[in-house]
């Protein structure tokens, strides 16, 4: 697409973004407030009406078809516009999982319903006693006839609590390395003997849950792939989970939502005839917008290198550790910006204060310190990088 082309479609995204977009949902994306399923599902539901749903995907399957440019350009006004980004676990990861190894009975029936948002997917990877080494999970599927019988127990499930399917890894051999004998099932939520139990996190929301499998029966049909062949979708998969298209786009809109946080503390602080150092809040968020910008260019060129199916090496690492990096750093300035008697408020959690804007700034620094720790460690990316560049 031509410059003069990404013009004219940038213009048209902003209209549709402002006109399409309903004000109580951008609101709370411009709050920086949790955005839960409610707000994602109806967004999903106009963008896919508008053929838009899915714009990382092949045509054939309901997907834009776009091109790196045109995806980035998508992202940049969606976040420019206070829009929300789109749901990962659906469109980014099992959609794209389904389309490679699925069969077409499963495309069928899946890749429609996370088009429209009438599927809502979480993640069955982590366990108890596998984390970064993924490839030691427990939980076990017996096949018994035409269904699999599935025991055991995930941890740090996102969204669980709201989904109505969830994509797992489970043990089907115990045979030959440890790998081997992994394989993908997707599973109703609903399926007798799912239960689901919330995980309470420091930053006061709901969204992380232990999800135990007890005898929980699943057609042979929702295997993806191979039997024991599952550890070559997770990798898949992963590749994708530490692509994120999605959270660059939510690391320009996080910047600029600090912005007005540092803004409005300057004003506060003009209006009561007092000094704060708001200088060094703003070359903060200039530094932080730097890397913003570099991490964009690291997407699309790794992007480009996807699509073409070149190899991405330790691209995904790469970004992961620094999306993360630059997402801990504004959160920090917003905290910095409210202030200190703000978060002691909120630890209080006093009846009169905090506002909205204080408490929500408190919840998002203490959310993404987790962000250098989910879908893998910033020392386990490090890790990786270093044995690529230096070999060892």
């Amino acid at each position: 697409m031509q410059d003069t082309d990404l013009d004219a479609f940038r213009r048209e995204l902003e209209a549709f973004a402002r006109e399409s977009c309903p004000p109580e949902i951008r609101a709370v994306v411009a709050a920086g407030q949790k955005v839960t399923k409610r707000e994602y599902q109806r967004w999903q539901q106009i963008l896919n009406d508008r053929g838009w749903g899915a714009p990382g995907w092949p045509k054939e399957f309901g997907g834009t078809g776009w091109g790196v440019r045109e995806r980035q350009v998508f992202e940049e006004v969606m976040a420019e516009c206070d829009c929300p980004p789109l749901y990962h676990h659906g469109l980014g990861h099992i959609g794209p999982v389904i389309i490679r190894f699925g069969t077409p009975e499963q495309k069928a029936r899946f890749l429609p319903r996370i088009l429209d948002g009438s599927d809502w997917w979480c993640q069955g990877y982590s366990e108890p006693g596998s984390g970064s080494d993924l490839a030691s999970l427990q939980t076990r599927a017996q096949r018994e006839g035409d269904h699999y019988v599935v025991n055991g127990q995930k941890i740090w499930t996102s969204h669980a609590h709201e989904a109505s399917m969830i994509y797992m890894l489970v043990r089907t051999s115990k045979e030959g390395r440890k790998q081997d004998g992994i394989s993908l099932l997707l599973v109703s939520m609903d399926a007798p003997g799912v239960t689901v139990r919330p995980i309470r996190t420091i930053d006061g929301w709901h969204h992380l849950n232990e999800v135990f499998f007890d005898e929980v029966r699943v057609p042979v049909e929702n295997l993806v792939g191979e039997e024991g062949k599952g550890w070559t979708c997770a990798k898949f998969l992963l590749e994708r989970e530490r692509l994120p298209a999605a959270n660059i786009a939510r690391l320009e809109l996080v910047r600029r939502q600090v912005t007005r946080v540092v803004e409005e503390a300057a004003s506060a602080a003009a209006a009561a005839g007092g000094e704060r150092d708001i200088g060094s809040l703003r070359y903060r968020l200039l530094l932080c917008e730097a890397d913003t910008r570099g991490a964009r260019v690291l997407m699309a060129q790794a992007t480009d290198d996807l699509l073409n199916q070149r190899p991405l090496g330790v691209q995904p690492s790469a970004i992961k550790m620094l999306v993360a990096d630059v997402a801990q750093r504004l959160t920090t300035i917003a905290l910095d910006a409210v202030g200190p008697e703000a978060a002691h408020r909120f630890q209080l959690r006093d009846e009169e204060a905090p506002g909205v804007g204080e408490s929500t700034w408190i919840q998002n620094y203490m959310f993404t310190r987790a962000r250098t720790i989910a879908g893998g460690t910033s020392e386990v990316q490090r890790n990786v990088v270093a044995t690529d560049l230096l070999g060892v």
